[in-house]
């Protein structure tokens, strides 16, 4: 190979290279783009519901409740069953024992059966029982000692059992059971409320700590032409130098307040961010909301609404449920026990299968069985001793709950009722704290004031800012825990829903 043709190679590695490198370095450019978007504190919640972790999770959590009230809700359908028992071979031994004599003799069996059957079982959740209609039919194929077929069927039969003096599970399950699917509902809408809740705290924080960093970047650049404007009076005589050296004081710690608000900003960017389920290409830039001022609640109000929406007192009453459920199986389980069944049905037996449903004969079986336990060293009477003092307690702590409720939602009330005036106050603070720091401002580039009135201005301007932003935070974030105890929207004058036959994919079934 001449050096013309390495050359060659060496010039086509080269721009390969060169060009490879140019694309991977615009498609990581491009992957590692940041785009703003810009959300007010709905579009925060919004989002957060419809992709967060939490309310994912909230969802599935739901699903769940739901599949086990699906599952519950089977249990009083007609269940339709085959059954079937195929290939069983048997060769061994058999005792025969003889009528007469009473002597036992071991004759050589040799068979081979199978079995079908479907039925039809249905419970009966008022009385417990339970009633099936089976259709089945054998064959047996017999090979010693001597070479038989033989076919049983048995057209239709009809079971019934009732259990006496009982538990009644299915009973309880109807009692419960819808009140747990409701809970779960109404469990769910507050987990989203709680998103809600979080969401307007992550989105406060972040908000305040954007403000916090704009009020350090326009301080750092105001006391910055203010420090320029002292050194020019300073040459002429007109400030001190300590005036000068406040000034210089003052614009070090803004730039010091820059490096300490930009961590607090980027923190509380990365919670919103991962909250909300964003990567870090994502710069959320917010919007501050406003304050619904007119809005005052009434403690008699919410309460009602709690009681109507919320879930406590749902729980509560499933708690008690439950509770005597307990009570009821102690007394089944001590004591008599006993049980009637019925049958009643058709069968036939002969060697072809046409023959196996001629003519078939009629069969009836009745029975009632009993248990009483003699001696049970008051296991049973203990038993029901504990259920009913565990139902006593149950019936307390359901009133202590009650009143704890209540006690909290005169708090959360009173607390929003009082935010609402305190927003309107910090709110005026802020504008008057901005009229005077432009006012001193000006003041003192006319010489007549001095660096400690303009820094006392600029100080007070800004923690009336950063006040006002704290107070509209505790006021949303009192309204939405509201909110979460009544499933109520105070704003629209709506109860707050969910299309839960969507959220299951019932609809899509």
């Amino acid at each position: 190979m001449n050096r013309i043709s390495i050359k060659c190679i060496q010039l086509s590695v080269f721009l390969f290279w060169g060009t490879w490198g140019l694309c991977a370095q615009t498609d990581t450019t491009s992957s590692m783009q940041r785009y703003d978007i810009k959300m007010s504190l709905d579009d925060v919640i919004n989002t957060a519901h419809d992709q967060s972790p939490s309310a994912i999770l909230a969802k599935h959590n739901f699903l769940v409740n739901y599949w086990e009230y699906r599952t519950y809700k089977a249990q009083f359908l007609p269940a339709l069953n085959l059954s079937a028992n195929l290939g069983q071979y048997n060769r061994s031994l058999t005792p025969v024992q003889s009528s007469e004599t009473g002597e036992i003799n071991y004759v050589d069996n040799n068979n081979l059966r199978n079995t079908l059957s479907l039925s039809i079982d249905q419970n009966i959740p008022f009385t417990g029982g339970t009633i099936s209609v089976i259709t089945s039919l054998s064959r047996l194929d017999q090979y010693s000692p001597e070479n038989v077929l033989t076919y049983n069927s048995q057209p239709v039969n009809v079971y019934y059992t009732q259990p006496i003096r009982a538990y009644n599970s299915l009973k309880w399950q109807k009692k419960i059971e819808p009140k747990r699917y409701e809970l779960a509902k109404r469990e769910y809408l507050e987990s989203m409320e709680s998103i809600s809740v979080y969401a307007a705290t992550y989105f406060f924080d972040l908000l305040i700590a954007q403000e916090k960093l704009k009020i350090a970047r326009i301080s750092q650049k105001n006391t910055e032409q203010l420090y320029n404007i002292a050194q020019e009076r300073f040459k002429i005589g007109s400030i001190t130098r300590d005036e000068v050296l406040q000034l210089k004081q003052r614009l070090l710690s803004d730039n010091l307040a820059i490096q300490d608000n930009q961590l607090s900003e980027m923190m509380a960017m990365i919670k919103l961010r991962t909250f909300l389920g964003y990567n870090e290409n994502v710069n959320i830039v917010l919007t501050v909301p406003p304050q619904n001022s007119g809005l005052s609640l009434n403690i008699e109000d919410v309460m009602m609404r709690v009681n109507e929406n919320s879930s406590y007192l749902l729980s509560n009453e499933i708690n008690k449920l439950s509770a005597e459920q307990e009570v009821a199986r102690s007394k089944a389980n001590s004591g008599l026990k006993a049980s009637l069944y019925a049958q009643f049905g058709l069968n036939q037996v002969a060697h072809d299968l046409g023959g196996a449903y001629q003519s078939p004969l009629d069969q009836e079986v009745l029975g009632l069985s009993v248990s009483l336990p003699i001696i049970d060293w008051g296991l049973g009477r203990g038993g029901v001793k504990v259920a009913k003092s565990k139902s006593q307690v149950v019936e307390i702590q359901t009133q202590q709950t009650i009143n704890s409720m209540r006690e909290n939602v005169i708090l959360k009330v009173l607390q929003f009722n009082i935010q609402g005036g305190q927003c309107e106050v910090s709110a005026e603070a802020d504008e008057v704290g901005r009229s005077r720091y432009q006012s001193t401002k000006e003041r003192f580039m006319n010489g007549s004031i001095g660096v400690l009135e303009l820094n006392n201005a600029q100080t007070e301007m800004d923690n009336a800012s950063i006040r006002y932003l704290q107070d509209l935070s505790n006021y949303w974030i009192y309204y939405y825990n509201i909110r979460r105890l009544t499933l109520y929207d105070y704003l629209t004058g709506e109860k707050i829903d969910e299309d839960f036959g969507e959220l299951s994919g019932e609809h899509k079934e």
